[in-house]
């Protein structure tokens, strides 16, 4: 695969979100549903991103021909002949490598704890090596189902010599190119043969007449949003993942002081007293002329669409820095995206007591246009302070869903011109809140108003019904 980076904008953070929504459809995981769970291990570079993205059917994980490019577990949800089956695609296997290669093994070690079935992939192109053995080894002791897939078989030549890897004593090797899809089909066949069959539920004709249906569906909760999402996002190394770590109770993203660690976003959804949320842990954001190979290029692809995937943004920046020209061009893309904002200054206890205050006032001044932001000082490394987020988060979440009846909101624009009319003889005869997520209301007017007006109805809105940081979006409509 090429790993030229694509023509990128003056900033990355320009690009179009058109472009960063054509990556396919994300199918998350759902961990309420008692799911057979499939993880894919090896070593570096033989090709389990890749065959991730064939069995989840788009481009998932950045997929690149050199090794160390996965480095998080990355789980979805996949299917194959009416079964469904979590999917987990984990980094290179690297017993006795660096400080970053024994995180990267410990995740893989975790995956294969929670699993069902584990497909280990060894590279068909070339011959069996310590390191395999050194896996399969392992991998037979942990006592779960292995199959042994031998990837980039993509001729018969290489199907017919797969047979030396029967010696790694974990069964019959399944020969596959996940690159090309060839036997991706008996691949499949041969997995979900591993897992226990279903169920089936006889069905009852006749069971229920239509009032006692009507009585059922009364009882359904037919509201049907999906749990809140929450992007943490900010430059590389403020400490998002260590923070995504704190917040789901878990080791879950690879922590290291090497910029750049996290490449995919990765999703954990999290049970707490509010309910179910979603916390989103992306990559770091650096300038266009620091993104040096394509993989951290697609890194920030999948941040940025995390970011408009997402109700609520947590901009994380290093307090001992304080705000920099990046963290304003963040700050901007993650509001015109729409969902609001809560600044976090992380590494707070480094920061002595004049530097506090310097890095207070920076807030203020650089981040101004984000409005009544709440800005929350923690150590995410301690975990300090961050149980105050929660409150905050239901506060967004709050207001991002908030609608307003029709009365109330003419109400407030009523008195707002009657306080302050608009130049020229323009008047807002009616208004509606038109959509939710976040709050977006419609005016009908009988002339243009000008910027200044609009921005001076918008805070009004916002004061009157108390939507602290939430963005709002105005439309206008000019009576025809």
């Amino acid at each position: 695969m090429s790993t030229d980076i694509p023509a990128l904008p003056e900033d990355p953070l320009d690009l179009d979100p058109d472009a960063i929504s054509d990556l396919g459809e994300i199918v998350p995981a759902d961990p309420s549903a008692d799911l057979p769970t499939v993880v894919i291990i090896g070593r570096p570079n033989v090709g389990k991103s890749t065959l991730f993205n064939r069995i989840v059917g788009s481009q998932q994980a950045i997929v690149e021909d050199r090794p160390g490019i996965t480095r998080d577990r990355k789980e979805l949800e996949a299917e194959w002949l009416d079964t469904p089956f979590l999917i987990v695609d984990t980094g290179g296997w690297m017993p006795g490598g660096d400080a970053l290669e024994e995180k990267v093994t410990r995740q893989v070690e975790e995956a294969v704890k929670e699993a069902d079935v584990v497909l280990f992939v060894i590279d068909a192109s070339v011959s069996l090596t310590d390191d395999d053995q050194l896996i399969a080894n392992w991998v037979r002791r942990t006592g779960t189902d292995v199959l042994v897939v031998a990837n980039k078989a993509d001729n018969q030549r290489r199907e017919n010599d797969i047979w030396e890897y029967m010696g790694l004593g974990l069964g019959d090797p399944m020969p596959t190119s996940a690159l090309h899809g060839r036997r991706a089909g008996d691949l499949l066949d041969k997995i979900i043969s591993f897992f226990p069959e279903r169920e089936e539920q006889p069905e009852e004709e006749d069971a229920y007449d239509e009032d006692q249906l009507a009585v059922i569906e009364s009882l359904i909760d037919l509201d049907g949003k999906p749990p809140p999402r929450v992007a943490i996002v900010g430059r590389p190394n403020v400490g998002k993942s260590t923070l995504f770590n704190h917040l789901v109770g878990t080791d879950r993203a690879v922590v290291h002081d090497l910029a750049g660690t996290t490449r995919d976003a990765i999703d954990t959804l999290v049970e707490t007293e509010d309910g179910p949320i979603v916390f989103v842990d992306t990559a770091g954001m650096r300038k266009r002329g620091k993104i040096d190979d394509s993989a951290e290029y697609y890194s920030l692809v999948r941040a940025l669409r995390a970011i408009d995937d997402s109700d609520i943004a947590l901009l994380v920046i290093d307090a001992t820095i304080g705000v920099t020209g990046q963290d304003q061009r963040l700050s901007e893309r993650v509001d015109a995206s729409g969902c609001p904002i809560i600044i976090v200054l992380n590494k707070w206890e480094l920061v002595g007591p004049e530097a506090r205050l310097e890095v207070q006032s920076e807030v203020k001044r650089k981040l101004a246009f984000l409005g009544d932001a709440p800005v929350l000082k923690i150590s995410a490394l301690s975990g300090k302070n961050v149980h105050k987020l929660h409150p905050l988060l239901q506060d967004s979440i709050r207001q991002y869903h908030k609608r307003v009846p029709t009365k109330s909101v003419n109400k407030i624009i009523g008195a707002a011109q009657q306080a302050q009319p608009a130049n020229g003889g323009a008047k807002v005869l009616y208004a509606v809140q038109g959509a939710t997520d976040p709050p977006t209301f419609t005016l009908f007017v009988n002339r243009e108003l000008d910027r200044t007006y609009l921005r001076y109805l918008e805070r009004r809105l916002r004061e009157d019904l108390d939507m602290g940081s939430t963005p709002i979006k105005m439309r206008v409509r000019k009576r025809s």
